[in-house]
């Protein structure tokens, strides 16, 4: 399956952009490709679609399925992966019918859970209309201890965890992409 995956932190060192990494080894019979929200520009209706923005719609809409990995800030998403989802709602609207999972991860012990909550409002709503799954939820709560030196996640009931979480995902946009006429190989 094709997958966009999105690290909602604009933090050099995300936590986030980890996890994800971590999926797209973990999981490397899958074509995962990771893409941070670090550096892009802020949403404003008044300047142009930038091409770097640009070039993420054009991605998810060309994929099979979408995870998002939402850092929490505030007790809720970043400002980085809100004006992604800005833009992405604006003149583009490529997560319309996308299958997508939220992950989060933190350095508290809900691991993102207030901004998935957020996210998934967002991601619900005219505009944007993205096919959220429900049915679990991942947080990884306590971050920092959860990696080793290579990346890898340490606790096996948390990596078991997380591939019952993304089986049950990808039944789920294969079933999607079946319903709205896409093409998965899930």
């Amino acid at each position: 399956m094709n997958i966009v995956a999105i690290a909602g932190s604009s933090s050099p060192h995300s936590y986030n952009k980890r996890l994800l990494e971590f999926m797209q080894q973990h999981f490397a019979d899958d074509d995962i490709r990771v893409i941070s929200t670090r550096g892009l520009p802020m949403f404003s209706e008044d300047d142009p679609l930038p091409e770097s923005v640009k070039e993420i719609g054009e991605a998810i809409a060309a994929a099979d399925a979408v995870i998002i990995a939402a850092a929490e800030y505030n007790h809720s998403l970043t400002s980085s992966l809100k004006s992604l989802l800005e833009w992405l709602s604006s003149d583009v609207h490529p997560l319309t019918g996308k299958p997508v999972f939220l992950i989060g991860a933190s350095t508290h012990a809900q691991g993102g859970a207030r901004a998935q909550i957020h996210l998934r409002d967002i991601l619900l709503s005219p505009g944007v209309q993205a096919e959220v799954f429900q049915d679990e939820e991942f947080f990884l709560g306590d971050v920092r201890n959860a990696f080793d030196d290579q990346g890898n996640l340490m606790d096996e009931g948390t990596v078991k965890f997380l591939e019952k979480c993304y089986h049950e995902f990808l039944a789920y946009a294969k079933t999607v992409n079946q319903v709205k006429g896409g093409q998965a190989d899930a």
